[in-house]
């Protein structure tokens, strides 16, 4: 890394690993801000069915780049990456640190490494995936995808018509793999000194988790919200085809019986927690660790140490915890 970019700990890993909870004690004890990689908690009122960070949790650390448009508006990755950078600018001109985390892997990338110089969008070509996907369904142009690009398909959701869509317009425009475009531009000079920690958890550890994690949104009213949100709002908007969101919309306006929806959402879930973690394997210089990291809310001594090594510039090389036996953090499992 070069000495004079700034220097900010990136923590990433599957939905429902742990993240929240150690970045807020990390932001406490390292007088951090707390920037969000998410593109779905950019929108106001998609609080419950994102994770948002609570009311309390904020009044805790700080959050950046939560509730900035409404529903209808849109955000693409390049309006994020301008909204981070300034975020950080303003944190860093006050004296503070910075923790960014979130469950979108793609943000995460261009926060850091920033946009590849990839081909302008085609309208035609748009159209033509989306009358195909409207005849034969979004999965089948997925499938299409792992065809050209098994990599890339790996990383997207099968009903994620955008980045599908996206994949198979830059291969009909290049001739090449947008997953090796991407891989290529990654050894570009980062924006910043990124510690990258991706946390993960024992796979059966991670899904009892997440299943707990659905039954504790339906809980806290994650139905009432979506029914508010398109008593305004288009329910086929984009945030609001976001997962969750769109299988509320499966008990809502098509009347399958909301039992069956909460077991598909548990399923869904599952399957994008191991989507997210597969990207993040072939993330450049991020580091493993087995999450938690912490007991009763404290980050072990020897964590913290290297976490204001690192923001300080004087951490040489990955952590030795994360590739040790101990019992604070190991290699991912396999």
């Amino acid at each position: 890394m070069k000495p004079d970019i700034p220097s900010i700990i990136v923590i990433a890993g599957p939905t429902g690993v742990g993240k929240t909870a150690f970045s807020l004690a990390a932001a406490e004890a390292l007088n951090a801000e707390i920037v969000s990689i998410d593109s779905v908690q950019v929108y106001r009122g998609l609080d419950i069915g994102s994770a948002k960070a609570t009311a309390a949790e904020r009044e805790r650390v700080p959050h950046h780049l939560i509730d900035i448009f409404d529903p209808d508006e849109d955000c693409n990755v390049a309006d994020y990456m301008a909204m981070a950078h300034e975020a950080i600018t303003e944190i860093h001109g006050r004296g503070r640190h910075v923790i960014c985390t979130g469950g979108t892997n793609l943000y995460m990338r261009v926060l850091v490494h920033g946009i590849f110089d990839a081909p302008e969008p085609d309208p035609a070509i748009r159209a033509q995936h989306k009358a195909f996907a409207a005849e034969h369904g979004i999965p089948a142009l997925h499938q299409q995808l792992t065809e050209i690009d098994a990599e890339l398909a790996e990383r997207i959701h099968e009903n994620d018509l955008v980045r599908i869509s996206r994949g198979l317009e830059v291969h009909a425009q290049t001739g090449r793999k947008l997953s090796e475009l991407q891989d290529e531009h990654r050894f570009a000079t980062p924006n910043y000194a990124a510690l990258k920690l991706g946390f993960n958890r024992p796979r059966e550890e991670l899904y009892e988790r997440i299943n707990h994690r659905v039954d504790a949104m339906m809980q806290a009213g994650f139905l009432d919200e979506y029914k508010r949100l398109i008593a305004t709002y288009d329910p086929s908007l984009k945030p609001l085809q976001s997962l969750g969101y769109r299988h509320m919309g499966l008990h809502v306006n098509e009347g399958q019986p909301l039992d069956e929806v909460i077991e598909l959402l548990k399923r869904d879930t599952r399957r994008f927690a191991k989507q997210q973690v597969s990207w993040l394997r072939s993330e450049e210089g991020l580091v493993w660790a087995l999450a938690p990291l912490m007991h009763d809310a404290t980050i072990p001594a020897v964590v913290l140490d290297d976490l204001k090594k690192h923001l300080d510039g004087t951490l040489n090389g990955p952590p030795d915890w994360v590739s040790s036996d101990s019992e604070v953090l190991k290699d991912v499992p396999s």
